[in-house]
């Protein structure tokens, strides 16, 4: 979770910044992610905002932190890795998360579950037989001073 929390810190996004940690079976890093615009597509010329017309949002551009993590992979196979996420995935993420074989999602934080996305994310998780759980941390601080 430590790599996720640390790969939030890359997203522009001034309300709510998510990373994600892709490991393998044996849990080596295989690839991470965080919530940001397509590669080509400046954080400064499109919208960040939450409220407004959908052109004028940020969801309709955003890259979620899952996704990129799964696009940023460059091996072959997922089949049977975890991710772990600083937020709960929405539905569109555990599309993807799905289709590449993870197996497990550890998440951090589930502050949208009463949303659609969610409710139907978790559908489609429990249809497909994907494990899902809070992280429970270790009691341990870690600190970087930057």
């Amino acid at each position: 979770m430590g790599i996720a929390l640390l790969s939030a810190e890359r997203s522009k996004d001034p309300s709510t910044s998510v990373g994600a940690c892709i490991v393998s079976e044996d849990n080596k890093i295989l690839s991470v992610g965080y919530n940001g615009m397509p590669i080509g597509c400046s954080d400064d010329e499109y919208p960040w905002a939450r409220e407004g017309s959908n052109l004028e949002t940020k969801y309709y551009y955003v890259c979620h932190a899952e996704l990129n993590a799964i696009l940023n992979y460059t091996g072959t196979n997922m089949k049977g890795s975890k991710i772990y996420t600083t937020l709960f995935p929405c539905n569109e993420c555990s599309k993807a998360i799905i289709q590449k074989g993870i197996k497990e999602i550890i998440y951090k934080s589930d502050k949208y579950a009463e949303t659609d996305a969610v409710i139907a994310s978790k559908r489609m998780l429990d249809s497909a037989g994907i494990k899902y759980r809070q992280y429970k941390p270790i009691q341990r601080d870690i600190i970087i001073s930057l």
